[in-house]
């Protein structure tokens, strides 16, 4: 039998099966042996093969199917072992706000190199567009100009007034998406006008400047009814940014990306370097200084390497 995970409590997980049944599985000890770097073997999104235990309605899980990319955490705050939150993902959804709680610009970065990192695809929904009057509404336009001229897809909702909600339906519809963001910034509420009744837990997981309380989390997986999955997770500052190595920061930066190997020295990191064509080109305005920053303060944070 094969299934995908959409639940794990640390030792049984909830598969639903192709007959659309959940089944509770384990694994067995060996799994955990065999070349697994990360602390869990098994995560959300994962689809696995089983078999069920003879007499008993559980099953034990046998085999997992390879996966297109998966996120990970680290497993505590002073270990360097890793954590996979999720796996097989279509797109990460980052909901933010301009007003009331503001999304900094450093908050969306950080999410935006995560998903470049592993190859999930990033949109930004910048929701409470009731709230964007006067001063609210001139800095959402221009960051959503900042975001939309590097290439990423924007997108605008309000439950209050139903704003973009259709829309939202449409990106969810036969995904499997990777929900996140601050709380206060009305993830649940969008969820809900989106699948009455769905009630995520949100509290817990939006967490981003405690980094010590997310070892007892784990990410979930929701069906929804017009097709496709959502995936609730732990705080980005806890899941995204680590086992990276200084040069390969900028890759994850689009807007440097065609610069990289045209400076003066192969092992450039653009910070002072002379012949630096990233600096010049933040200097001539082709790339923000806004998003260089935050480029900065990602190559100077010291706790994502390896």
């Amino acid at each position: 039998m094969k299934g995908k995970v959409i639940k794990s409590t640390g030792s049984w997980y909830q598969v639903l099966n192709e007959n659309g049944d959940i089944i509770s599985c384990r694994i067995k000890g060996k799994f955990r042996l065999d070349g697994i770097k990360h602390t869990n073997p098994i995560t959300v999104g994962d689809v696995v093969h089983y078999e069920m235990e003879p007499g008993q309605g559980n099953a034990v899980i046998h085999k997992i199917d390879e996966r297109k990319n998966y996120i990970i955490r680290k497993s505590n705050n002073l270990s360097k072992q890793t954590h996979i939150i999720a796996s097989n993902l279509d797109q990460a959804i980052l909901i933010v706000t301009m007003a009331f709680p503001r999304t900094s610009l450093g908050f969306i970065d950080r999410f935006l190199l995560t998903s470049e990192a592993y190859h999930i695809k990033p949109i930004i929904v910048f929701n409470k567009q009731d709230l964007m009057q006067s001063e609210f509404k001139s800095l959402q336009d221009y960051v959503i100009n900042l975001y939309e001229k590097i290439g990423y897809l924007c997108l605008k909702t309000s439950v209050t007034d139903n704003t973009g909600i259709k829309e939202l339906q449409d990106i969810l519809k036969d995904k499997t998406s990777l929900l996140s963001g601050h709380s206060g910034v009305g993830k649940s509420s969008l969820v809900n006008s989106i699948q009455p009744g769905l009630n995520l837990k949100t509290t817990h997981i939006s967490n981003y400047s405690n980094k010590g309380q997310h070892t007892t989390t784990f990410a979930e997986m929701h069906p929804l009814e017009m097709g496709g999955f959502i995936i609730d997770t732990p705080g980005i500052r806890e899941f995204g940014l680590v086992d990276f190595n200084k040069p390969e920061i900028s890759h994850y930066f689009k807007e440097i990306q065609p610069y990289i190997g045209s400076c003066k020295f192969n092992n450039c990191i653009h910070v002072n370097e002379p012949g630096c064509t990233v600096l010049n080109a933040v200097a001539e305005g082709d790339i923000s200084e806004e998003r260089y920053h935050s480029y900065l303060s990602i190559l100077n944070n010291e706790d994502i390497y390896e």
